[in-house]
């Protein structure tokens, strides 16, 4: 069965909306473990609108289950990045305009300063994801650049309107998986997967992680975390591949 990583951004987000000390993410992030979280994952921006430095340091320090720090390749977030050592850095695109992380990194333009990157922090320990689309060329260049393992994009899954766009999207999935599988790299799916989308994606074959934020955040609010993470975790072994069902 596929690994739930938890996203606790959002969490961080309505803090940051009056500027005070609560809700913590940090407390989120425990909560997330007792309910059942496989890993947690954050993202540390570098406008630092949400996740802020005092959070990365004390996630590191608490989180017992795999810790994926998001990040992109500037500079000073790399050196927090090379001095945490989470056990996973995801290389995700950042624009200061955009409320979340829209599509996929861009490894292909940016293959000479991302190799440099996934390098430094190889060297200190980490493993390294590519947040990418289902692209062929994309994933290629992920596989070249270093990278052990990518994270697909699944926004066009998510926002799909129709059955025939929702299987279109699937099925460039599907082949993105297939061809990420071959070229050695581990395979993990997430973006704008919810509690009444994801069993489709969770019952494809070959995804070893999902990464769900905002849904699960959400849910919280009325059942509080443990529970939203409870219930998404059943989502994924009820849905799951069946040769993963016990």
């Amino acid at each position: 069965m596929a690994l739930l990583g938890v996203n606790i951004d959002h969490v961080a987000t309505i803090r940051q909306a009056r500027r005070t000390d609560e809700p913590d993410p940090v407390w989120a992030a425990i909560e997330a473990e007792l309910g059942g979280a496989d890993g947690i994952t954050f993202h540390l921006r570098e406008d630092r609108r949400h996740i802020v430095d005092r959070d990365a340091r004390l996630l590191r320090e608490t989180v017992s289950v795999k810790l994926n720090m998001e990040m992109a390749v500037a500079e000073d977030v790399v050196n927090i990045a090379a001095e945490l050592k989470p056990a996973q850095c995801s290389l995700v695109p950042e624009r200061r305009e955009e409320l979340t992380t829209e599509g996929g990194l861009d490894v292909i333009r940016h293959r000479k300063r991302i190799s440099e990157v996934v390098a430094r922090l190889r060297d200190a320990g980490i493993v390294l994801s590519a947040f990418i689309e289902p692209v062929a060329d994309q994933i290629g260049a992920s596989a070249d650049a270093g990278f052990d393992a990518v994270e697909l994009w699944t926004g066009a899954y998510a926002n799909a309107t129709t059955p025939s766009e929702r299987q279109f999207a699937l099925d460039d999935l599907r082949a993105g998986l297939e061809i990420a599988s071959q070229s050695g790299l581990e395979v993990h799916a997430g973006h704008g997967l919810t509690y009444r989308n994801v069993a489709l994606i969770a019952a494809v074959p070959g995804f070893s992680e999902f990464n769900i934020g905002h849904s699960i955040v959400a849910r919280a609010a009325f059942v509080g975390m443990r529970e939203a993470v409870r219930e998404m975790k059943r989502l994924l072994v009820q849905h799951g591949p069946k040769e993963d069902r016990v």
